[in-house]
């Protein structure tokens, strides 16, 4: 049989705020999680009626823009996985040329190495 377990108790309830107010960053951010996330009731020990009012607080917040919608997270993973390998440059800097911008464009053109020789069309007609 399992023991019971102790309810936590609300930061609400020790701190005895009677009102939730949205402009209150430092008291908001102890119901949300290190990715902005509201935390349920069961994880903060809200009782419903608290739990609406933070809810209702961090969403005037977040509209207020003192509060993030959601934050970044730095993971402590080597490498990056979507590429492969992390040493490797990116393809893409194979191909690009340095140009300056006071140089025209006519003289980039000029500098292409473009053949003379085009192959001839045989018509089958």
């Amino acid at each position: 049989m399992r023991k019971p377990r102790k309810k936590k108790v609300s930061p609400i309830v020790k701190d005895k705020i009677e009102y939730i107010d949205y402009k209150d960053v430092n008291l908001l951010r102890a119901f949300i999680s290190d990715r902005a996330k509201i935390r349920g009731q069961r994880v903060s020990g809200n009782n419903r009626h608290q739990q609406r009012d933070v809810a209702k607080a961090i969403k005037v917040a977040r509209e207020m823009a003192l509060i993030p919608y959601a934050q970044r997270v730095v993971t402590q993973r080597k490498g990056d996985r979507r590429r492969g390998r992390s040493d490797r440059e990116p393809r893409d800097q194979e191909f690009v040329k340095e140009t300056t911008p006071d140089a025209p464009a006519d003289d980039f053109v000029e500098s292409l190495d473009v053949s003379e020789e085009t192959p001839e069309v045989v018509n089958s007609e």
